[in-house]
């Protein structure tokens, strides 16, 4: 994916002195300021490449927003420089947002190219930026700075950078680690919005106690102090900040900030440009239960009728659809209404194909009669697989013998073949697979008369009680005759008990129609049972019920 770039333009702005620099006449005049790279263009950050139309195929776009997929099409705006610079200083910000060439352009990438990513956005933010908003109020930071994942990650929680930054706030592995955030094989706490964002915001805040300066602050957040010191001792003693060292800092950072400004402008000012208000189609209202067991988000969906998309757009930390509460306690958001009925019926949802989920602690391995090739009841047979495998474009022998697991030899040998093959070329495969085949059962009636032996041994009659027979059909006919009254003595029925005293309404139902749109669990709720007690009342196995079935309701 190649880096977005954009020639800088010049601007012109009538504007006093005492607009420009705080620290006198020693410091870079900000509006002079453009692109010195040698292609004379400025790198933007990696969100400006986002796709727009994955975005409007993602789930909380398509539920709960109103959004216009053809905003691009939107004839632009002309606005002037002085129109930009008033903008700019009418926004209530603590952190210093002045006008230049990088930044104007910025702010015009946003509003001539990007409409759509921008109005996205926006109905994204519905959602993220009360999130962001409450942890800054937390550490007490400049609101302004909820708008740093619009540059950073166009508010996908699930964004992976080139350098293998991840999440909201495209954090990176070692300062994760730093900040205490989580990352293993099913859980990557970047991707959580509330524990990123707080993570994010404590180290913002590390960056601003050492550089008591917002704008070397956001810099350094994006290419590390390390750099920023850097450019710092070059430019020599005294305060600075970012407009200072721009021409010292990596390519990608000189447009960091000025688009962490331009992020601000056209989220206040997209009506400006022609971008439309993202209109909610209703609010998104959460809540969150800690979970103390291992479930799959597939259980969660199936029993609780929730979509798979929306339980993971939900909580996209989970990177295998899998909650390893058994480890230790772990949130999951759900909308508000069905946390607690995640609480009423969550034995339900673990023992929804508890089999297929389960982990296993303890494993033996196979015994010997594997290697035997039989054992007592049965035995192993190899049995000749074939299979066929057309030849892709740039496959060679080698990855289709790995594929398959035999030899490069052995498919030249069956297709009769050189060491190359042409694409498109059908090959045959031939391949042996292990399969136990038990032993038939006995037929003769010395087998039966042997297996009834068995049998009687085992129920307890000595040997000597049998009558000496003399040929194999006596001793069959002596023998089921012995097994008929020993299977009677064994059948025969035990006293009865007392019976116990019963809740006057145990056993008692009611009748319900399964109507169109209803599961089990929406039954359930609504009569004040659990789903197992339903399953159980209507000897049902699975989850699955058709309309105009006839359901049995047991009453509490």
């Amino acid at each position: 994916m190649k880096r977005l770039l954009i020639r800088t333009l010049p601007i012109f702005v009538s504007i006093t002195a005492t607009g420009l620099s705080a620290h006198g006449a020693a410091q870079t005049n900000v509006l002079g300021i453009t692109c010195e790279n040698p292609s004379g263009t400025l790198v933007l950050p990696e969100s400006f490449e986002t796709d727009t139309k994955k975005m409007l195929e993602g789930w909380y776009l398509t539920k709960y927003a109103v959004i216009d997929d053809k905003a691009d099409s939107r004839p632009d705006v002309e606005v002037t420089d002085e129109v930009l610079a008033e903008r700019l200083g009418k926004m209530p910000t603590e952190i210093e947002m002045p006008l230049n060439s990088v930044v104007k352009n910025s702010i015009m990438f946003y509003a001539n190219r990007r409409k759509q990513l921008v109005e996205n956005m926006l109905a994204l933010g519905l959602y993220y930026m009360p999130i962001f908003e409450t942890a800054l109020d937390r550490y007490d930071m400049p609101r302004e700075l909820r708008f740093l994942p619009v540059i950073e990650s166009a508010l996908e929680p699930a964004a992976v950078s080139r350098a293998g930054a991840v999440g909201l706030w495209q954090i990176m592995a070692p300062t994760a680690g730093g900040l205490g955030l989580e990352m293993n094989s099913l859980v990557d706490s970047r991707r959580d919005p509330y524990a990123s964002t707080d993570a994010a915001v404590r180290y913002l805040k590390q960056l601003h106690d050492t550089y008591n300066d917002w704008s070397l602050a956001i810099a350094a957040y994006n290419c590390g102090p390390g750099n920023v010191n850097k450019a710092l001792r070059r430019v020599g003693d005294g305060k600075h900040d970012f407009w200072d060292i721009y021409p010292f800092l990596p390519a990608e950072t000189r447009g960091y900030f000025p688009a962490f400004i331009a992020a601000n402008y056209i989220m206040t000012y997209y009506g400006e440009h022609n971008i439309a208000p993202a209109l909610a189609k209703r609010p998104v209202v959460v809540d969150t239960v800690h979970v103390t067991r291992r479930v799959h988000f597939q259980q969660i969906s199936d029993v609780m009728d929730i979509p798979m998309e929306e339980i993971r757009a939900l909580n996209p930390q989970y990177r295998r659809d899998l909650i390893p509460g058994d480890i230790k306690p772990y949130p999951l958001v759900l909308p508000s209404l069905q946390t607690l009925a995640y609480i009423a019926n969550e034995d339900s949802i673990l023992n929804h194909d508890a089999e297929k989920y389960a982990r296993r602690s303890v494993v033996e391995p196979a015994s010997d009669s594997a290697l035997s090739g039989s054992d007592s009841k049965g035995e192993y047979v190899d049995e000749l697989v074939t299979h066929y495998h057309t030849v892709k474009r740039g496959e060679t022998l080698a990855q289709i013998a790995r594929k398959y697991g035999v030899s490069v030899s052995s498919i030249r040998k069956t297709n009769k073949i050189g060491k190359t093959v042409k694409r498109g070329k059908r090959l045959k495969i031939q391949t042996y697979k292990r399969r136990y085949v038990e032993k038939p059962k006995a037929t003769t009636v010395e087998e039966k008369a042997a297996a009834l032996t068995d049998s009687i041994a085992s129920s307890g009659m000595a040997a000597e009680e049998l009558a000496a027979p003399t040929d194999s059909v006596a001793a069959a006919e002596v023998l089921m005759t012995e097994s008929e009254t020993v299977s009677k003595a064994f059948s025969s029925p035990a006293p009865k008990a007392e019976k116990p005293r019963r809740n006057n309404n145990a056993g008692k139902t009611t009748t319900h129609t399964v109507k169109k749109g209803e599961n089990l669990y929406k039954i359930a709720t609504r009569n004040g049972i659990t789903v197992d007690q339903l399953k159980a009342a209507n000897g049902l196995t699975g989850n699955d019920i058709k309309v105009g079935q006839r359901l049995k309701i047991p009453k509490k």
